[in-house]
């Protein structure tokens, strides 16, 4: 018997991978940085994406989109950091968003959301975080009471990206189980400009074009087609939208891991001491050699992690998807933080662009889920190491 075992991707995806960075690359990394920094978006990158057909590389093709897999669209995601250009929001929208609504949605909600998914015309937050429910998902309070025909919403969250660029936000609630009495997970889609909705920004030590919110629902009142899926689906509707939302993590941290390694690269191959090239210097090569070898094993467990979500195996993915947003979040750290030494001084200065980067970088530690949760997820589920809470 024999097995065929791959570790290139196809020729397609690295031609995607080619013009997706080529796009970014026509925008660059002093537009991210501009737009950031005025308060602006990428609006037209995001757009110019849409229009090409990138944002939506993984929405079915009976919806406008490619038909292809989560694999393809991290590998948009990565591309598109790797050039300066980050877009929070595909981690969220046609990642977290439209996958749940291609497998979970009713045939109304397909017809009606993913169409806009695959051109990038529709825009969609996700909410699951609260202030007292980050990864334990069971503390979720936010809460939908059957009204009629329709549902009505009451909650709070935190930490909501892009809500001010969105039509509308997938929110994490729960709802009454009928039979026991008690409440259990349910997904909803919220219009962004429904009444008793109000969201507020989060002052952010971060120079990002994508802005954080909290979210407060007062007596939101929505349809019954609000709810997505069956109700006593929501589990798994979650999981799946989750492990998308690790990987493409991943992928947003390696893209800023290789633009930094590059910019590091490039600057000790032009800086000079004493005729020589910084990079001739063991203590300025070898941290860099190490970089280049961290993020290339995070790429690799980040592609494992994207062919197992796509092949259906959502129980291999998870454990691949939490140690690939684990490795290459801390490859990116690492390499914004020898980036920044390697240019000594400039490396702070505003002209370079990597002090702006060290915050990005860090937050890939933290969300979407901490480093420390993933270590307790392969503690106990990869070494069958007792719970520790």
């Amino acid at each position: 018997m024999s097995t065929t075992m791959t570790f290139t991707e196809p020729e397609e995806r690295t031609a995607l991978r080619k013009a997706v960075f080529d796009l970014g690359s026509s925008f660059g990394h002093d537009y991210y940085l501009a737009q950031a920094r005025n308060g602006g978006h990428t609006d037209e990158l995001w757009d110019a994406a849409g229009r090409l057909g990138y944002l939506g590389v993984a929405v079915p093709e009976q919806y406008g989109g490619g038909g292809g897999g989560i694999g393809d669209l991290s590998a948009v995601c990565e591309e598109f950091c790797a050039a300066g250009t980050p877009m929070l929001l595909m981690v969220v929208s046609p990642a977290i968003c439209a996958t749940v609504l291609s497998r979970f949605g009713t045939e109304e909600q397909r017809d009606h959301w993913l169409p806009g998914f695959a051109t990038g015309q529709v825009r969609m937050a996700f909410a699951i975080t609260e202030p007292d429910a980050g990864s334990n998902a069971h503390n979720i309070t936010t809460t939908a009471r059957r009204d009629g025909d329709g549902w009505v919403l009451n909650g709070q969250k935190v930490f909501i990206s892009g809500v001010d660029e969105a039509d509308a936000v997938l929110v994490v609630g729960r709802t009454t189980d009928a039979r026991t009495g008690n409440l259990k997970p349910a997904l909803y889609i919220v219009p962004t400009d429904s009444p008793g909705l109000e969201a507020k920004p989060i002052e952010m030590d971060l120079t990002s074009a994508d802005k954080q919110f909290s979210l407060f629902f007062d007596d939101v009142r929505l349809p019954g087609n609000a709810l997505v899926g069956s109700e006593d689906a929501a589990i798994a509707q979650l999981f799946a939208g989750l492990n998308p939302e690790r990987i493409m993590g991943a992928s947003f941290s390696l893209g800023i891991a290789r633009l930094a390694l590059d910019r590091a690269t490039e600057y000790a191959k032009v800086r000079k001491i004493w005729d020589t090239p910084i990079g001739a210097h063991q203590g300025i090569a070898h941290p860099l050699a190490e970089i280049k070898v961290e993020i290339e094993l995070a790429k690799l467990m980040t592609q494992k992690a994207a062919a197992l979500y796509d092949s259906g195996d959502d129980m291999g993915a998870g454990e691949a998807a939490n140690m690939a947003k684990y490795a290459a979040a801390e490859a990116a750290v690492r390499a914004v933080d020898q980036a920044v030494q390697t240019h000594g001084g400039n490396g702070l200065a505003s002209e370079y662009g990597l002090g702006a980067m060290i915050a990005a970088a860090r937050v890939g530690r933290i969300a979407p889920v901490s480093r420390e949760m993933v270590l307790n997820f392969v503690a106990q589920h990869s070494l069958g190491l007792p719970k520790s809470y």
